[in-house]
């Protein structure tokens, strides 16, 4: 399905409202104005298969432009809001965007943008920015009727690698397919949730993030309606869910950590009896806050593992992860293979790099080495996304360490050699090495471990001052929460960080030695 098949049995039906402001975007509306902005696209030279960047924040006029480029054939690439200057202008260019679209709220950042690239054109949407074209206006100037050239066009979105610097998923394009092909996620999801034309879904995260933007345009081809938070606050989510009656949900383990710390009788106060259907992913749960989630809302939670990449994903509903706590599921999407460093299986119940067979493999953007990186050195047609589980005798995958230490902070994944990049450059710091630690409220918070220069005193007064050093370098989420100094950083002869030693101690474990 797609909203156009919508727009005709029931034009005048919600496609989404926007929970703050209250503006309600019908599938009338939807399918006329995404017409519109693919028009406007072509006009300006946006050919199938080109690449369009969007830097907003949630808006009423997200999807518009989303389905307009989906049904334009063009990549379309969510740029996180959160972004600096330099980082914006890194995946305009390193996509090969040809046209960017900027939120107002984002217009300083969007103006720096611009001065630093030179991309054919460039819009803006909920208000003027200077030098940007508005798109609001700028559309109403095409027809609303389809392009001649209907076909279908993918996201195309951004996760940082191991190198620190972002790399683009890019999906194969194949030209000239129908904008009403089925995908797998709204396979999956209809299968799993028993969404339809009658549920109401709501949103209560960024959609620049893979799961809110794909379940989002998922659910709005089985035709139910949205409601779009522009920023979470646990008391009013529950208030949305009373006010909508929402169905279904997409979420992330904070959003369960700060609801509970929400007073009981606050949480009481709301009827959260609508819900049929609740899916978290993205970090690891907790498992007393999720036993504490499914006795509060009943067993409707289910979780789900998977990456951007789309190659493989595993699923669980509360019953089974009941009798399997600690549980990410079993294979829905691929086989799942658990490897070890040579590439062999490994028997029932032990730890290895976590791949799935049967699935395309990731396609990273001018990342052919990382491309190659994913595949199983034994058997090419397995993939993986760097993570180490096992797997019990139901089949049931346990995830028990992230790829290269990465850091999921709220949901939000944090590669820390960015961050160290930055550090190193200061000129008090001698070494470094920034990891994930323990957090109640967001799972994990971003710390720096640095070893300053001879004859420079650990101070706070040098912690905030380094942590002001990164606020000016890099986005919010990529720095530092904390930093604690040491004299020296554990190092081989040939450079390398033995950083499990580091990050070992804050995680409680004990016994790790330099092998």
């Amino acid at each position: 399905m797609h909203p156009f098949h919508h727009a005709k049995a029931r034009p005048d039906h919600p496609a989404y409202i926007m929970a703050g402001s209250g503006e309600v975007v019908t599938f009338r509306q939807l399918d006329e104005r995404s017409n519109q902005i693919a028009h406007a696209l072509r006009a300006a030279g946006c050919k199938p298969g080109d690449t369009i960047a969007l830097y907003a924040e949630n808006s009423p006029r997200y999807f518009e432009i989303c389905w307009a480029a989906q049904r334009a054939g063009l990549y379309y690439v969510a740029v996180s809001s959160r972004l600096t200057a330099s980082e914006v202008e890194y995946i305009l260019t390193d996509s090969g965007a040809q046209l960017f679209i900027a939120g107002h709220s984002k217009r300083d950042v969007a103006v720096q943008a611009k001065a630093a690239t030179s991309l054919d054109h460039y819009w803006s949407i909920d208000g003027d920015i200077p030098g940007f074209v508005a798109l609001e206006t700028h559309r109403a100037g095409f027809p609303a009727s389809p392009i001649a050239d209907e076909m279908a066009g993918t996201d195309m979105l951004y996760s940082s690698g191991t190198t620190g610097q972002p790399k683009g998923i890019r999906p194969p394009l194949e030209p000239n397919q129908p904008i009403d092909q089925p995908n797998v996620l709204g396979d999956i999801l209809k299968a799993l949730s028993g969404a339809n034309e009658d549920s109401v879904y709501l949103s209560p995260a960024p959609l620049y993030h893979a799961a809110p933007l794909r379940y989002c345009m998922s659910f709005t081809r089985l035709g139910a309606t949205l409601v779009i938070m522009e920023k979470f606050d646990p008391e009013t989510f529950l208030s949305h869910i009373q006010h909508y009656k929402v169905t279904h949900i997409q979420m992330v383990p904070t959003m369960f950590v700060k609801l509970l710390k929400l007073p009981e009788d606050v949480r009481n106060t709301y009827d959260v009896s609508s819900l049929k259907w609740v899916v978290h992913a993205a970090a690891p749960c907790p498992v007393p806050v999720k036993e504490k989630m499914i006795a509060w809302w009943g067993p409707i939670i289910d979780e789900y593992y998977a990456g951007s990449e789309g190659n493989g994903m595993t699923w669980v509903k509360s019953p089974d992860w009941l009798t399997h706590k600690g549980t990410v599921g079993r294979a829905i999407w691929g086989e799942l293979h658990i490897c070890d460093e040579n590439g062999d299986e490994v028997p029932v119940g032990e730890e290895g790099q976590v791949y799935f067979g049967g699935t395309p493999p990731p396609n990273y953007h001018n990342s052919p080495e990382k491309n190659d990186a994913a595949l199983n050195p034994k058997h090419r047609d397995w993939s993986s996304l760097g993570d180490v589980g096992k797997v019990d005798e139901d089949g049931f995958l346990y995830l028990t360490d992230r790829k290269a230490f990465m850091i999921i902070s709220g949901g939000v994944n944090i590669y820390p050699q960015e961050t160290e990049n930055i550090l190193i450059t200061h000129p008090k710091v001698a070494d470094c090495a920034v990891i994930g630690v323990p957090d109640e409220e967001f799972g994990e918070a971003v710390k720096a471990v640095v070893q300053p220069m001879p004859g420079i005193a650990p101070s706070p007064e040098l912690a905030a001052e380094l942590m002001a050093f990164c606020l000016a370098n890099l986005s919010k989420l990529k720095c530092p929460k904390s930093i604690d100094f040491e004299p020296d950083l554990p190092r081989h002869a040939t450079g390398k960080l033995y950083k499990r030693l580091i990050r070992d101690k804050y995680w409680g474990k004990t016994g790790s030695r330099i092998i």
